[in-house]
């Protein structure tokens, strides 16, 4: 029986096509979905990877023969797969490797509603069955084959989030759009569309080889074309999406990245304006001035572990309106509790749009602190390095100490997280202070120990 163990991850399917994983098991996939979710029907979506179509055909065929009805939508975002499997009320899978090069491929997968399908919630059931089917073949069936069908939902999806967020009010504004050659190049223009906004594209054409550069925003060499565009076109704001267009990141008039603990501050405080009193959800690596923003606003914050997983299993817990991480997904209520950065993007363009200050006045209100940025660190004993860590400030007057997510320790005016990496040999390590002297103290005393 083969292992697909290196290809089911916590939260998705991801790997190497055709070495890893291929249209045979694709097909195995859909047929285990159907079968899992006992779904009448299905949606199925696909990014611009060369791999993509035939992938998600395989997979509807697979679905087909349970006995499901197959809706396909063909070329889209994430976002807006989660979309169709909120309207429509069905479970969904999205084919896309998100930022990955160009050689993986991937599934992510949901139930009616877009809630989360993981590995506690059908994602091992669906591998036990490929795993089993993929050395018996599939077992025969008296339900009666599924019908599969096309349906396009660009313009409902780009509707729906205009709904969301009125800008028919506000200044006209010039927006640089890298779209890194993914799915933003298919639904920036719809979305956009009649909106006072001068649109400068830039990498719109779809092609999953990625020429110009890998369309991973977070990393900050992916943001150099961007900034470098802002600046020549004296561009209100850039906007850079990854590759299935779920994540955005965001340039200020300067060049200047803004930091997504910023964005989610802006949009919690504009979500609470709209609905006072509302719970919003953070990563345990947001900023200090995700909190402060929510209470001077007259919120509650939920603080949770790093992952999509959990920010959605919270928000369905606690009714949360919104909530933000610091790898720039943003999760909303009115979204049927599912990550959109397009939906976080046209906030942003409201906030800045509905007054006169530049992008970096208007979030320096939201940016208060000084912060590290994201440092990995290899190393040959996750736990004993984090023990040692621990160790060293232990004793220490005003340090706390907590374990939601590896180890967070607090002093009066900094903290940091260090966490495992969950698929690789690494410590991660935040840093936030009141001032960049102090990040750089504490970041470099527990890195002389981490590295040790």
């Amino acid at each position: 029986m083969p292992d697909l163990s290196q290809i089911v991850k916590a939260y998705d399917v991801r790997g190497v096509v055709p070495d890893q994983w291929d249209e045979v098991l694709a097909e195995l996939f859909g047929a285990a979905f159907a079968t899992v979710t006992d779904a009448k029907a299905i949606v199925v979506g696909h990014d611009m990877r060369p791999s993509s179509p035939g992938l998600s055909r395989a997979f509807a065929q697979g679905a087909a023969s349970r006995g499901a009805d197959v809706v396909e939508i063909g070329l889209c975002s994430t976002d807006e797969l989660y979309f169709a499997s909120g309207k429509l009320d069905l479970p969904g899978a999205m084919f896309t490797a998100s930022h990955n090069p160009a050689q993986y491929n991937g599934i992510k997968m949901c139930r009616a509603g877009a809630a989360p399908v993981g590995q506690d919630t059908g994602l091992a059931e669906i591998r036990e069955l490929a795993e089993a089917w993929s050395q018996s073949g599939l077992p025969a069936t008296d339900a009666t084959p599924g019908t599969i069908t096309q349906r396009d939902v660009l313009a409902d999806y780009a509707g729906y989030l205009r709904d969301l967020v009125d800008l028919t009010g506000i200044r006209r504004l010039k927006v640089a759009v890298d779209a890194g050659n993914g799915m933003g190049g298919h639904t920036v223009p719809t979305v956009f569309e009649g909106l006072p906004v001068d649109l400068v594209p830039m990498y719109f054409e779809l092609d999953g080889t990625f020429p110009n550069h890998e369309a991973n925003p977070l990393d900050p060499k992916n943001l150099v074309d961007l900034q470098a565009k802002v600046r020549e076109t004296g561009a209100d704001i850039g906007l850079a999406f990854d590759g299935d267009a779920d994540r955005c990141f965001v340039v200020d008039e300067r060049g200047e990245p803004v930091s997504p603990s910023a964005i989610t501050a802006l949009v919690a405080a504009r979500e609470l304006a709209k609905h006072p009193g509302e719970t919003i959800i953070h990563n345990l690596i947001t900023s200090w001035s995700v909190p402060e923003v929510v209470k001077e606003s007259g919120g509650t914050t939920v603080r949770t572990r790093v992952g999509h997983s959990f920010i959605k299993q919270e928000m369905a817990r606690t009714g949360a309106i919104f909530g933000g991480e610091h790898s720039a997904h943003y999760y909303f209520r009115d979204f049927w509790k599912a990550d959109t950065g397009m939906l976080a993007a046209l906030h942003v363009l409201a906030a800045l749009g509905g007054q006169d200050d530049t992008l970096s006045q208007l979030v320096a209100e939201y940016d208060r602190y000084a912060a590290s940025g994201e440092i990995n660190s290899t190393v040959a004993d996750q736990a004993e390095r984090t023990a040692a860590v621990h160790a060293a400030f232990e004793g220490r007057r005003g340090v706390t100490f907590d374990e939601l997510d590896g180890l967070t320790v607090t002093g009066d005016d900094w903290w940091f997280n260090l966490r495992p990496s969950n698929t690789e040999p690494l410590l991660r390590l935040n840093v936030e202070a009141r001032d960049a002297g102090t990040v750089a103290r504490v970041r470099d005393e527990v890195l002389a120990i981490v590295r040790a």
